[in-house]
C-alpha cells in the first residue's frame, strides 16, 4: 500500500508529525482517517480549529497555516511493523522536509515519533525548550498520541494541545 500525500508549504504554523499512516489512511488517503483515532476531536475542543473537521479535509488545513506528514511513509497496522531501515529513512527525509518548508513548530504527535526522530531518549509534553532543535528556528513541540488506543484522559491529552492553541494563538 502506498503512503498518503504530505500536506506541507512554505509558511506553515506547525506541521503535525506522525508516526506513519493506519491501514485506513492509506485506503482513503488522507492523515488521521481511522474512526478510532481521536486527533480531529482533539484539534477542535484544544481550539487549534474553529471546527471539528473530517479527515477528508485534511487538506483545507492548509489555509489554517497547519500541515502533515509523518516519519514513516508506509502505512501499517502498528508501529511494531516499521522496520529500523524505515525509521532511519523517514529520519532524513523528515528532516529534509523540516529545513526546506520551516514550520513555526514541528508538533510530534507522540512521545515516540520525537524520540525516533531525535534520538533522544526522553522528552516532555510541550514544547522542548531545554535542548536545541534538530532544524535550526524550527521549535519542536511533543504531543500525546491521538490513538484511541492511548490511556491518557481525553481532558489532558487536549490540555496539552491547548498550549499548542495558545501559542499559535499569541503568534497572530
Amino acid at each position: 500500500m502506498d503512503g498518503i500525500s504530505d500536506h506541507l508549504d512554505h509558511g506553515l504554523q506547525i506541521v503535525f508529525i506522525g508516526f506513519n499512516p493506519s491501514i485506513r489512511s492509506g485506503e482513503v488517503g488522507h492523515h488521521y482517517a481511522n474512526p478510532r483515532n481521536n486527533f480531529w476531536r482533539i484539534l477542535h475542543n484544544s481550539g487549534l480549529t474553529p471546527r471539528l473537521y473530517d479527515a477528508s479535509e485534511d487538506g483545507d488545513l492548509l489555509k489554517l497555516g497547519y500541515g502533515f506528514t509523518n516519519i514513516v511513509a508506509r502505512p501499517t497496522r502498528g508501529i511494531d511493523d516499521i522496520t529500523r531501515e524505515e525509521y532511519n529513512e523517514g529520519r532524513e527525509l523528515l528532516r529534509s522536509k523540516l529545513e526546506l518548508y520551516r514550520p513555526q513548530v514541528a508538533c510530534f504527535v507522540g512521545k515516540g515519533v520525537y524520540t525516533e526522530f531525535s534520538r533522544r531518549t526522553k522528552a516532555n509534553w510541550g514544547f522542548q525548550g531545554d535542548v536545541p532543535p534538530e532544524v535550526d528556528g524550527v521549535r519542536e513541540f511533543v504531543a500525546p498520541s491521538s490513538s484511541g488506543l492511548v490511556r491518557m484522559p481525553m481532558e489532558e491529552i487536549v490540555g496539552i494541545y491547548r498550549r499548542l492553541a495558545e501559542f499559535t494563538q499569541s503568534d497572530r
